[in-house]
């Protein structure tokens, strides 16, 4: 959240900056602020001092006007203050009597030659007040300083020195203070963001181990975590050392830890794939002894329904440790060699086989005019196509449409493979978790079926051997479960053959062939 009145895009320039433009940043601002301090410090102190001095000679040239007209009133001599010896040019003088300018005129600074004052200069001349201050007045020949003193009960002498020389050296140092200055922060932010980057390479040598060990697909299989910081870089006594060591730690206690959970998940594996292994001949013969004395003894009818109960759950149990152990082969990441798999045929011989075991649903095909040829094992990926198709009939009821397409992508690089049934659908809170084990539907989606929650599981398990991957969207009314697989080559089609019409149950199939 940004602070009121910061704009966004401000807050997310500011977190976006790196480390090393902000500290130049800061290195710089940090300068200018200085050079500014200084600039205004050094400007007002030359302007006093500048002013200080022509303020001690304005007072010498007043003292000797006031002198000169003394000496000439004293004798009845009509004079003008700019006779006085010592007047320099530029000089302003004046002299009124009663508040009336008897004479003034200023000393050309070119020249030396005396000139009038114009009569708009003798009205500023007249208003300055005796006694007071020296004062700074814009006069049309330019800035002056001007001072008035009395020289007799009803006369004062004005004088002026011009200030254009000191404003031009106030101005000429604020230029050279602002180009030097500007020529420090531009050297400074160069060769400042030169040491800084420089100084946090080896922060982003170990931001880098850091990246390549997130980048490690730590969920999946054996990882060894051979990313470490340099010894260079991971020596405790700096900040980028003391992130290095503290990293290089993490990695060692991470490094455990995944061994440990390793050593776990392949014990946990052996075993349920030796139980699962050693499971299946004694589940075979209680299923095999249990079918022997269901067709050579007499039972009671009691006995006979408790004796099919028993070969249902075997069969059930049967099943479960077949699941069970085909998932731990496929954790143990054991395949079989990979041949090219057509799955126009698959996907017809799993709708074919479903509608004739559940006639009470519609079965729908799409299916492209061309074979849809992928790298993998047949019966597992027929395996793939059986589970979909029966998890879409146990968990909806009669009379639901299922449809089995496949196509290829836009791309042509992978093949396309949905099942899609117009059922109640998922319950939104179970379907993050469909793909788990022994996750169970039966609160989402209704069905008479039993299930051991091993069906969607072990359909992800194959596809992502195959390097595919599934996904599922589902609302009432609509849930498709979409696979994805890398096909074989991507060499044009050959024409497949659709299957045949007759072999399939026509009230049970719609087969709708697409190109």
């Amino acid at each position: 959240m940004t602070a009121p009145g910061t704009r966004p895009d401000a807050a997310v320039a500011r977190r976006s900056m790196s480390l090393s433009w902000r500290l130049v940043a800061a290195l710089v601002a940090l300068l200018a602020l200085i050079c500014m301090v200084i600039g205004l410090i050094t400007h007002t102190a030359m302007e006093r001092v500048l002013y200080a001095q022509v303020d001690q000679q304005l007072s010498y040239a007043s003292d000797r006007a006031v002198s000169f007209e003394r000496r000439n009133s004293e004798q009845g001599r009509d004079f003008d203050p700019l006779d006085a010896s010592g007047m320099a040019s530029g000089t302003v003088n004046a002299r009124l009597k009663d508040g009336m300018l008897m004479v003034g005129g200023v000393l050309d600074p070119q020249t030396g030659e005396r000139r009038d004052i114009s009569p708009e200069d003798a009205a500023q001349l007249a208003a300055v007040v005796p006694g007071a201050a020296p004062v700074e007045v814009q006069l049309s020949i330019g800035p002056y300083r001007l001072v008035a003193v009395r020289s007799g009960p009803d006369r004062s002498v004005i004088t002026g020195l011009p200030l254009a020389s000191a404003q031009s050296t106030v101005e000429s140092l604020s230029w050279t203070m602002l180009l030097v200055s500007a020529a420090g922060l531009a050297a400074t932010g160069l060769i400042g963001s030169l040491i800084i980057r420089r100084s946090l390479r080896p922060l982003e040598r170990v931001s880098a181990v850091a990246g390549a060990v997130a980048a490690l697909p730590l969920d999946a299989g054996e990882v060894r975590l051979a990313q470490r910081v340099a010894p260079a870089d991971s020596r405790p006594g700096t900040e980028v050392g003391n992130v290095g060591h503290a990293l290089n730690a993490l990695l060692e206690n991470v490094e455990s830890a995944l061994e440990v959970r390793q050593r776990s998940e392949a014990q946990m594996r052996r075993f349920v794939g030796d139980a699962s292994h050693e499971l299946r001949t004694p589940l075979a013969a209680v299923r095999g002894y249990s079918e022997l004395v269901a067709a050579t003894e007499h039972l009671s009818d009691d006995g006979r329904r408790s004796l099919d109960r028993v070969v249902e759950q075997s069969r059930r149990m049967g099943s479960l440790v077949e699941n069970l152990l085909l998932l731990a082969r496929l954790d143990e990441g054991k395949k079989t060699p990979f041949r090219e798999v057509d799955l126009v045929p698959l996907v017809a011989d799993a709708v074919r086989d479903l509608s004739v075991s559940a006639p009470g649903h519609v079965w729908r095909l799409d299916l492209p005019n061309a074979s849809v040829p992928v790298l993998g094992d047949g019966p597992q990926l027929a395996r793939v196509l059986n589970n979909l198709l029966a998890n879409a009939r146990k968990h909806t009821r009669d009379g639901t449409t299922v449809e089995a397409a496949l196509r290829r992508s836009a791309d042509g690089r992978e093949a396309l493979l949905t099942v899609t049934d117009n059922g109640e659908g998922i319950d939104p809170e179970f379907l993050p978790h469909v793909f788990e084990r022994f996750a169970r539907a039966d609160k989402a989606r209704s069905g008479s079926d039993g299930t051991t929650g091993l069906g969607l599981p072990i359909v992800q398990a194959i596809v992502e051997s195959h390097s595919g991957s599934i996904d599922v969207a589902s609302r009432p009314g609509r849930t498709v479960f979409e696979v994805h697989l890398p096909l074989a080559s991507p060499a044009p089609p050959r024409p497949a053959a659709p299957p045949k019409p007759e072999k399939l149950p026509k009230p049970a199939v719609e087969a709708s062939p697409r190109a």
